[in-house]
């Protein structure tokens, strides 16, 4: 496409994420489209009502390279300006963002596309697990 990525950045750590710093950091004049997708905690999952939180256990030494290697591969594939990509680890409660992806591009479709291949990838990628916790039960899955 039009060459690596201006402008990239990736955490993953306990801290709340902070979606309007997100999209300010990945504007720019130049671009036409900015997209945010974040993936928050609900109350329910597959066979299971009542979620009451997330624990997010990550590889430390291999997380945060791995999404840099997705975003690179997006970057192969759409002209990005940014992309800020944050997930947490330890405890998320319901309602909290576990996840955010921003991408700034010159057009939307491409904004909306590498957004939508970065969390995929990032989903099956990356070495992160997390726990379910409801009444009565808690259980693992990879995956964020």
């Amino acid at each position: 496409m039009d060459g690596p990525v201006q402008s990239i950045r990736v955490a993953v750590g306990p801290d709340p994420i902070d979606a309007a710093a997100l999209v300010d950091e990945v504007s720019r004049d130049a671009s036409g489209a900015t997209v945010l997708f974040l993936g928050t905690v609900r109350d329910h999952s597959e066979g299971k009502e009542g979620v009451t939180h997330l624990d997010y256990e990550v590889y430390g030494e291999m997380v945060e390279p791995k999404i840099g290697e997705i975003i690179d591969e997006a970057g192969a594939k759409w002209p990005l300006n940014a992309v800020a990509v944050e997930h947490r680890s330890g405890v998320v409660t319901l309602g909290e963002a576990s996840v955010a992806v921003a991408v700034s591009t010159v057009h939307r479709s491409d904004a909306f596309e590498a957004a939508r291949y970065i969390i995929d990838e990032l989903k099956q990628k990356a070495p992160i697990w997390k726990k379910e916790h409801w009444p009565g039960g808690e259980e693992w899955s990879r995956g964020s």
